[in-house]
């Protein structure tokens, strides 16, 4: 593909050299670079790529898109000057991929909890109604079958596209992707053309990037405002923010809820370890899923799914077979003792109160719930105490311990959530750093029948410590645990 077509509606302020080059690779990476490559310069909150603009040309880039010039052109490259290196690489790499998305129906789900659990819902729905489907999520990607590890909850924007080419050459009509406020805000996601939104709700998380709370909405927001005409917006109408979210757009608009009039109407019957009963706009059925939140999730899906053309008692009878994604509200019980056992991704205030919520709906009796829970290194520190705070309040015990540290000392961590908790509490809850010692002592505190919530890490199958990611995967050690207990 020549130059000059990969640059197909981005707004230049300066070409110096031959647009009419070809185009072999395009890469926001210094260090992926290839003879023939487009290098894009992005400011980044970790680096910015213009300081790699030698490196760039030294490992290949015959093009070099960027904000600034240097100082110091080499005749043999073009250089391409940009209003904004973030939307240009997001624009180029639709171009250069072929306009992927404009060849699938592509539906963005955003939103701070649920996003996770209603993209993989649309996927296991759309693929047993017979569509060959891609899924990007935090958990993984999938084109049809076929499983990509995922690093980030949206792919970086090179990724993203090259993802969404594959999808469209494996033959896949549908695509449903976790659309993450950071995706939306560092322009990710510019350039693509969405058959729909889904908005699940929104609460206390990523202040340590969004800085304020009106701006992490605003954000959010910004994802609907740009949806066509000929898209669908679907929003949470029980969520404070779920109007808000849809003021602006051109998009279609939906509303799904539990507590008020909507498009797409629920109310739950039952609730209990074998799934939820409930009414989907006045059809009783049974879903696997437990919990109000996944009676949340469910509606958004089903909602989606009719907004997608398809025939609503085909939905209901596909969704109530299927289950969620992996590590959200993840059970085992131990054979002999009873116990309990949920792993779950709340990393969030929100989040681990729904689980909570459910927890305490799904008790008989005087069950014991203990909650194993910590908090993410170099993120959002103001949630700290906040967590502490829900676990201890909702919990019989709780034991703080380690989440992904990163570069932070898991123990400064740990004091930082216990900061401010009540008197009241103290007598609650322990702290053990080693997050394997916390789930093994939680496990042997229970007795018969109680509930032990393992929160934070979800499907991780891994514990990140000073930049290194070791092997850890909650769901192992509770199997080891419940093996010991059984013998």
């Amino acid at each position: 593909m020549l130059l000059s077509d990969v640059l197909y509606k981005v707004s230049l302020k300066l070409v110096d050299g031959n647009t009419s080059v070809e185009v072999k690779d395009l890469q926001i990476d210094s260090r992926k670079l290839k003879t023939g490559s487009v290098f894009v310069a992005i400011r980044g909150g970790a680096a910015d790529g213009h300081q790699f603009i030698e490196k760039a040309i030294e490992n290949g880039a015959t093009v070099i898109v960027c904000e600034e010039l240097p100082a110091n052109k080499k005749e043999v490259v073009t250089y391409v000057q940009v209003e904004n290196s973030a939307i240009a690489a997001a624009l180029m790499a639709n171009n250069f991929f072929g306009k992927p998305s404009e060849k699938v129906k592509l539906v963005g789900v955003t939103g701070t909890n649920g996003k996770t659990t209603i993209a993989t819902l649309l996927y296991k729905l759309f693929t047993s109604l017979g569509y060959k489907c891609g899924l990007l999520s935090t958990v993984e990607n999938q084109i049809g079958e076929t499983v990509v590890p995922a690093t980030h909850t949206t792919p970086d924007v090179i990724s993203l596209n090259y993802l969404l080419g594959q999808m469209v050459e494996a033959g896949c009509t549908h695509v449903f992707m976790e659309t993450s406020s950071h995706a939306v805000h560092q322009h990710r996601t510019t350039g693509l053309e969405y058959a729909g939104g889904i908005f699940s709700n929104i609460t206390h998380d990523h202040l340590d990037y969004h800085k304020t709370f009106d701006e992490y909405i605003r954000v959010k927001k910004s994802f609907f405002d740009s949806l066509s005409s000929d898209a669908f917006a679907i929003s949470n109408a029980d969520d404070k923010r779920g109007t808000v979210m849809l003021q602006n757009t051109n998009a279609k608009k939906y509303y799904y809820s539990l507590k008020t009039v909507a498009e797409f109407k629920g109310k739950i019957l039952d609730n209990n370890l074998s799934g939820l009963m409930m009414t989907v706009n006045e059809v009783e059925v049974h879903f696997r899923l437990i919990g109000e939140f996944n009676a949340y999730n469910l509606l958004a899906v089903y909602g989606a799914a009719i907004c997608l053309g398809e025939d609503k008692q085909e939905v209901l009878t596909a969704l109530s077979m299927l289950t969620g994604a992996e590590g959200r509200f993840d059970y085992s019980v131990s054979p002999k003792e009873k116990l309990i056992a949920i792993v779950d991704y709340a990393h969030t205030p929100d989040a681990l109160l729904n689980v909570l919520a459910t927890i305490k709906k799904l008790k008989k009796g005087f069950e014991q719930v203990i909650t194993v829970v910590g908090c993410g290194g170099d993120r959002d520190r103001t949630k700290r105490p906040v967590m502490a705070e829900a676990a201890c309040e909702h919990s019989d015990r709780v034991i703080f311990t380690s989440d992904n540290p990163r570069s932070e000392d898991p123990a400064q961590i740990i004091k930082d959530m216990e900061e401010g908790l009540a008197v009241s509490y103290k007598r609650k809850y322990i702290s053990i750093v080693d997050r394997k010692e916390a789930i093994k002592t939680a496990i042997s505190l229970a007795n018969p029948e109680d509930i032990i919530l393992i929160a934070g890490k979800g499907h991780e199958k891994y514990q990140e410590i000073n930049g290194v990611r070791n092997h850890f995967d909650d769901k192992e050690i509770v199997k080891e645990m419940f093996e010991v207990l059984d013998k």
